[in-house]
């Protein structure tokens, strides 16, 4: 899973996490940027070309204390230094120093795909969530707590979702986790799609009660009806401002009692939390039926005034837009600036930026920069849909867009492959998750960056 994230310096335990990157209280530690368009060589790689048809991904990157942990469907990594590399066989989940790139020992040795992974405030401990069934050989379902310094499975924490884990957010004692799943570890959690667990031991500590329920089921103006869709969370972004408000992604289309259709903010209480009024009814909008759930990550301005959003969905259900001929409309296949004012009943986008339909994943913001990716081939292009239309610029596979207006300001280019499945922002720069389909290795013209790109300060 594929979670944008600003990461500030690790501070005591029991301070707030996200994905086990201990923030701050406020964004001071923020550089302006935008980052370099020279990405750092020395970081590790897939080790694959997929050039055989076998595609691999990494779907998350963490950082935790001086290390990054990397998560995805993989079955080796390499790196190189002074001329020589080396191949490290590792099963969906590794680390590595993210100032030398020097791989670690750490080897859980997962049996499936890990989609997220969030760490202690310590980064003693990593939690993984993923569709899986044996973490080192011993039988996890979907959920375990890993030590990260051997790589050994915590048997105190319960391990077992009914259902794909998709989100994992550590805040002070709670794992908040969210997923496909209807119960988490037997009858300890009777929460659906999103529930609160202990960190030490796994079972639910009630922090979270949302009754999220619903799926997207509709017809476009072709006749077509929407594909197969399970209700689930998605996708987390918290608030770095202090205000400790959260973005919720996912296929649902009620929440806590009230309307809400591919994201919502949650307001993080110290003994529960609950939806925020905060909405736009831009979401309740459908794009193609292919692609029901559309709205796949956002991320905060470092002020936490504004929202950013990176969407998929190719085109408007309904409307002008759903004709490809025709301009642009609504949020489909798009990155859009949101005012974020809490308790904000009917929020309007301030701005949009259409790729032409072709789709963004991922999404992290500093000061001056809003950093989109996915598999996008064009930016600022709303007169095009699969063409370059009128006023369209190439810029494939990531892009740099003003916080003011949308405008693209920085294209450093990055290899398309599947696309960029997460960005996570540390002071020492910006990080991308990728793939390594059709032998994709390239970011910012350079090659040799399969799945890992690192783009520095």
């Amino acid at each position: 899973m594929h979670n944008n994230k600003l990461w500030l310096a690790p501070v005591a335990a029991g301070a707030v996490m996200v994905l086990g990157l201990s923030l701050a209280p406020s964004a001071s530690a923020v550089v302006g940027g935008p980052v370099s368009a020279t990405p750092s060589n020395v970081m590790p790689q897939l080790a694959t070309s997929g050039t055989d048809g076998t595609v691999e991904q990494v779907r998350q990157l963490v950082p935790c204390g001086s290390q990054m942990y990397a998560v995805g469907t993989f079955t080796s990594i390499k790196r190189t230094a002074s001329n020589v590399t080396t191949t490290y066989t590792r099963n969906n989940a590794f680390s590595f120093d993210a100032t030398t790139g020097v791989v670690s020992a750490w080897d859980p040795n997962v049996n499936g795909t890990v989609n997220t992974v969030g760490v202690s405030a310590d980064c003693a401990t990593a939690y993984l969530g993923g569709k899986f069934s044996t973490v080192g050989g011993q039988s996890a379902t979907n959920l375990a707590a890993v030590n990260t310094s051997t790589g050994a499975l915590i048997t105190t924490f319960r391990h077992a979702a009914s259902g794909q884990v998709e989100a994992l957010l550590v805040y002070g004692p709670h794992l908040l986790t969210g997923g496909y799943f209807t119960a988490v570890n037997g009858n300890l959690s009777a929460h659906k799609y999103m529930a609160s667990l202990n960190t030490s031991t796994g079972s639910d500590d009630g922090y979270v009660n949302l009754n999220i329920s619903g799926n997207y089921v509709y017809t476009d103006l072709g006749g077509r009806t929407a594909k197969p869709n399970a209700t689930r969370v998605y996708n987390y972004s918290l608030s770095r401002d202090g205000t400790n408000r959260l973005l919720v992604m996912g296929d649902f289309t009620s929440v806590g009692g009230v309307g809400r259709r591919q994201m919502f903010m949650l307001d993080l209480g110290a003994t529960s939390a609950s939806v925020d009024p905060w909405y736009s009814t831009e979401f309740d909008k459908n794009c193609a039926t292919v692609e029901p759930f559309w709205l796949q990550d956002a991320s905060w301005a470092p002020d936490g005034s504004k929202v950013y959003i990176a969407t998929t969905g190719y085109k408007p259900a309904t409307g002008t837009g759903y004709v490809t001929t025709n301009p642009r409309t609504e949020l489909c296949d798009a990155a859009a600036a949101f005012p974020s004012t809490p308790g904000l009943t009917n929020v309007a986008h301030s701005w949009v930026n259409y790729a032409g339909c072709d789709s963004l994943f991922s999404t992290a913001a500093d000061a001056s920069t809003v950093y989109i990716g996915g598999h996008e081939r064009w930016s600022s292009n709303p007169n095009g849909c699969d063409r370059l239309g009128l006023g369209g610029i190439v810029a494939p596979g990531m892009a740099g867009l003003s916080p003011i207006n949308g405008a693209l300001t920085f294209n450093p280019t990055r290899g398309r492959g599947l696309g960029a499945d997460d960005m996570v922002l540390t002071p020492a720069g910006l990080w991308i998750a990728s793939d390594n389909a059709q032998n994709t290795d390239s970011c910012a013209g350079q090659h040799n960056h399969m799945g890992i790109c690192f783009l520095p300060y």
